[in-house]
Parts: structure tokens; sequence; C-alpha cells
């Protein structure tokens, strides 16, 4: 199978939230078939959350570019793997709950899906600019298939999420080395 390119936004608003978008990075760097190529810079968010819910604590943002063989769905199950090691299960949690870690596969290049399991691109991607800005940052060019049919550039000028987003001074590193990926 050829390589593909694949975006994935990381977040985390519970406990140590550098330390569990960290132990994402490690743990993607560690799949065969996957090749990190980007990180971006970290962005502290404030939550969304349904109306009528308790405030939750502010996420820790960032988004990913990997290279990968691994079929849409399998990257999907990976990154579910990885989020079950840090003690999430989506099946018992509250939709919108507060995460230690949330792995969302943003784009796979030259895919699109409407399957129950898996919806690429990103459904909410275009709503979202905690996940918007960071991609901007390593992508801005990115076209995002139909039924987007966008760059994230415009994407990102035209997103209406008026939510707190801040840039962190915080970075990321490869599991390979001390160096920001």
């Amino acid at each position: 199978m050829a390589m593909n390119r694949a975006h994935i936004a990381l977040g985390s608003n519970l406990g140590d939230r550098l330390a569990h978008l960290q132990f994402a990075i490690d743990q993607m760097a560690a799949l065969p078939d996957l090749d990190l190529r980007f990180v971006s810079s970290i962005y502290e968010a404030a939550a969304h959350t349904l109306p009528g819910s308790d405030p939750q604590p502010a996420y820790l943002n960032a988004v990913v570019e990997v290279a990968t063989r691994l079929a849409p769905i399998d990257l999907l199950e990976a990154l579910l793997g990885i989020e079950h090691l840090r003690g999430r299960d989506r099946k018992i949690e509250v939709r919108w709950s507060s995460r230690v870690l949330d792995l969302d596969l943003v784009t796979v290049e030259n895919h699109t899906s409407s399957d129950s399991r898996l919806i690429l691109p990103h459904p909410r991607l275009s709503e979202r600019a905690f996940v918007l800005k960071p991609l901007a940052e390593i992508a801005p060019d990115l076209h995002i298939p139909a039924p987007i049919d966008k760059t994230v550039r415009y994407l990102l000028s035209v997103c209406d999420d008026t939510a707190s987003l801040e840039k962190t001074n915080l970075s990321l590193r490869t599991a390979s080395s001390n160096e920001p990926v």
C-alpha cells in the first residue's frame, strides 16, 4: 500500500495534559508503517461543552501530520488503542466530557468515508478553531475533500468558533530524540 498523508488532532484537559500529548506522540512514533512528519505548536483552548453542561478545564491541543501505509480504519483503531492505553474508554464516556487523551483522525489523503465507525474528513473540522489553527501551521494549503471542499487556510479564515484559543510555549518531542518534531 502506498504512503498516505494523514492529520491527527490531539487534545487533553485532565491531569498532566502535556504528558498525555507526549505519550500519544511517542506511541504513534512506535507504530509500524507510520512516520511522524510534522507537529504543530501546542494551543490552550477553552473546552467545547454542550449547553447546560458544567464547565470543564481548558484543553491542550495540537495537530500532527503523519505518512502511513495503514488503511484509514486501521489507523483509527491504532489511535483508539493509544487512547485506551491512557485510560480512555469511548464506549462508556459521556459525549463531550473531559478527556485524558483525545485523538481524532481529521484527514487521510485521497480518502473519504461515511462509515459509522469513521467519517472522513472529520465532520466538525470546519467548526473547530482548536484544530484548524494548528493544522494551518503545518498544512495551510491542504485541500479538505468534499463535502467540505476547501483549503485549511480558507476554513480558518471563515471559522466562527469564538472559544478562547492561545498558542503556548510548550512543545512536543519525538520518541527518537530530544528535538521537537
